[in-house]
């Protein structure tokens, strides 16, 4: 049995986090945290999740998770760092799957990691995660001939774009050609641009109603495309693929982990 504290028990992967661990007998919720001033603070986190009466109240305070075994962090980028900071502090297993992070909140996780195993990734979905796996194997085997195109479309809500997962696909797909992504990405096309040179990586944003997340890299070439492409329809296919991690983490060393490990990739 896994114990787990949610920290954003209010936002709509908190909500998600405590259904799916509602339902699976090795995760039990031990503690749900929202900010100070929230006004979920004091409400039954089942009940405000849609999972069922829990019989535990939403804290507004992180020392709340201390009596969890691992910590669930899908807030705010900017309220990362002093939750990493926490989960070294009180010697506690993470679970990081807030996007958007500026360079100084990442390497405030990466400093939590030398003291607790940390798992972060930008998409915790097991799909996506093979997805991951399977764009670096077509990219290494079709080479810079192919042009490397990358599309992702969210909800109207989401605040960073392009999106980690898209970012993460790209890194990917880079790494898998031997190149670097800084020198190689480009981030939507406008005006004369000119033939396309060999080698870029096109990432593209889009942002629509309420959909929940679709990434979709193309390969193409003269004569011929290859498209890999994953929807997700429930922000429960990001909670299992967290819920999963949390369980995988408890007695691990110290370290950044990501889902690739988790799922022994």
């Amino acid at each position: 049995m896994t114990t787990i504290a949610v920290l954003g028990a209010a936002g709509r992967m908190g909500a998600a986090l405590i259904r799916c661990a509602a339902r699976l007998p090795e995760v039990r919720l031990a503690a749900a945290i929202e900010q100070p001033g929230h006004p979920a603070i004091g409400q039954d986190a089942g009940l405000l999740a849609g999972a069922g009466r829990a019989d535990l109240h939403v804290a507004a305070s992180l020392e709340a998770a201390a009596c969890a075994d691992v910590l669930l962090d899908f807030t705010f980028h900017s309220a990362v760092p002093a939750h990493a900071a926490f989960a070294a502090r009180a010697g506690k297993p993470a679970v990081i799957g807030t996007t958007g992070l500026t360079p100084a909140e990442d390497q405030a996780v990466r400093e939590a990691a030398r003291v607790v195993p940390i798992v972060a990734a930008p998409n915790m979905s097991l799909g996506v995660n093979l997805l991951f796996a399977l764009a670096a194997r077509a990219a290494a085997a079709l080479g810079l001939d192919y042009d490397a195109e990358i599309v992702e479309t969210h909800h109207r809500h989401k605040q960073d774009a392009p999106s980690g997962t898209a970012l993460r696909l790209a890194e990917r797909v880079a790494e898998a050609r031997g190149q670097t992504l800084g020198a190689e990405a480009c981030y939507g096309r406008q005006g004369l641009t000119g033939p396309r040179p060999r080698g870029q990586i096109g990432i593209h944003a889009v942002r629509a109603g309420d959909v929940i997340g679709d990434h979709t890299l193309s390969l193409s070439a003269d004569g011929e495309r290859l498209e890999l492409t994953h929807r997700a329809t429930s922000r429960d296919a990001f909670a299992r693929g967290a819920l999963r991690a949390a369980c995988w983490l408890p007695g691990r060393p110290p370290g950044l982990y990501d889902m690739a490990d988790v799922l022994g990739l």
